[in-house]
């Protein structure tokens, strides 16, 4: 079955792309389908990384460079999975293609969002700016290409964009397509979602302009974010004096996310020094229920960070997020350690979210077994297919490199049993 030495990898993030080379590199042809515009995922919006705090662009770039010099990987971006049937060594697959509107040609001159005159909320930094809807989704995006996005568009909008490219790049009579692919195994790297913060009542989650959550800090923090980088509070741009961090925003609660997401007392640390480097007077305050920092150096970050004297960790379940008139916030938190309620006020307070699976919004073509936690249970996944990364345990991205290559490993032998 040569005709079949072929896997599947759906979603683009750092997981899946590390599936498909290691696929590709084995000397078996693989498929990437992505939802969004562009492959790197959530890795792609992250201003650093702890604990070394260098920029992830590396790390995509090289993923990236191995990807476009693979005859061998085929990406399939705005893309979803409609169907899949078959057995390990024989999946038949139906995807969904949607249109960009701008073709191969297109060279990122920028000229068709000059044009444009419509606007959309920026997804990429979770709606904090708004682009044009001819847009490229941000500065790294590969491929580097622009994108239409026709639900910002009323009738005739994209007849200026039309106008404008000189390349012929722009197509406004794209239509959704099909593809049927033949292949011997599928890795599912759909990765993971913030927990939606409207459902944090107490915590003011979408009704308090000045909390916001994690990911959305990081790209505040961005060169190429909505700020260019400066952090400043959403509803008046007030450089910050004082912010707060409150932990587990959403998981270790039976009543949302059960299990703890892993990453999120690192990012806080992290957004801590981020903050500390842009407002050496700033004070920042992290309440916390137990702070996990697994691995010796980023135990050592945890102590630099707990070294600092601007920054103090409190002990303690939030109890309530309040907006001032002022638009300052209000934070209600019991004090393990200290006895009692303290109730004190912030310019921003910044929710560590937890991780939850994507893939319980995303379109893979079969019905996906979760465990009683939300997360995918691996083990009742149909044989030759495996799930990968965040979407069976909270994990950064080291972790999720490591079962991606674990996983291209089974790949390459599911095909080879056939």
């Amino acid at each position: 079955m040569a005709e079949n030495k072929k896997v599947l990898v759906v979603g683009g993030g750092i997981s899946g792309l590390t599936s498909a080379v290691e696929v590709a590199e084995a000397g078996l042809d693989a498929y990437i389908v992505e939802k969004n515009p562009y492959l790197g995922g959530r890795v792609a919006q992250i201003n650093k990384y702890f604990w070394k705090l260098c920029p992830p662009n590396c790390g995509l770039e090289i993923q990236f460079k191995r990807i476009k010099n693979s005859p061998r990987v085929t990406m399939y971006t705005l893309a979803e999975v409609a169907n899949i049937s078959g057995e390990e060594g024989n999946f038949a697959v139906k995807l969904k293609l949607n249109p960009r509107y701008v073709n191969d040609k297109c060279v990122g001159c920028d000229e068709c969002a000059q044009a444009c005159p419509a606007y959309r909320e920026n997804d990429f930094n979770f709606g904090m700016n708004k682009s044009k809807a001819a847009y490229l989704p941000h500065a790294q995006a590969f491929p580097f290409q622009y994108v239409i996005d026709a639900n910002a568009c009323p009738k005739d909008c994209m007849k200026p964009c039309l106008e404008a490219c000189k390349y012929n790049a722009i197509d406004l009579n794209m239509q959704a397509e099909t593809v049927d692919l033949n292949v011997g195994a599928i890795v599912f790297a759909t990765g993971w979602d913030p927990y939606d913060t409207k459902k944090l009542d107490l915590l003011g989650g979408g009704k308090v302009k000045n909390v916001i959550t994690n990911m959305m800090m990081e790209r505040l923090a961005s060169p190429d974010g909505p700020t260019e980088g400066k952090i400043v509070r959403p509803s008046d741009g007030k450089e910050i004096k004082n912010i707060a961090f409150v932990q587990c925003a959403g998981s270790r609660d039976e009543n949302h996310l059960p299990f703890c997401s892993y990453i999120c007392c690192l990012a806080s640390l992290k957004h801590a020094i981020y903050i500390r480097e842009q407002y050496p007077d700033a004070k920042v305050k992290i309440f916390y229920m137990d702070i996990r920092t697994p691995g010796l150096y980023e135990n050592r970050f945890y102590c630099k960070v707990k070294d600092d004297p601007k920054v103090v960790f409190t002990k303690g379940k939030v109890a309530n997020i309040a907006e001032e008139p002022s638009q300052d916030v209000t934070v209600v938190v019991e004090d393990i350690y200290g006895g009692g309620k303290v109730k004190e006020t912030f310019d921003m307070v910044v929710l560590a979210t937890g991780m939850d699976g994507a893939a319980n919004g995303s379109k893979v073509g079969i019905q996906i077994p979760y465990a009683d936690d939300g997360l995918v249970d691996d083990a009742a996944l149909k044989k030759g297919m495996y799930a990968v990364g965040t979407m069976k345990s909270p994990a950064d991205v080291a972790r999720s490199v490591q079962d991606a290559t674990a996983a291209a490993i089974k790949s390459i032998q599911s095909v080879n049993r056939r």
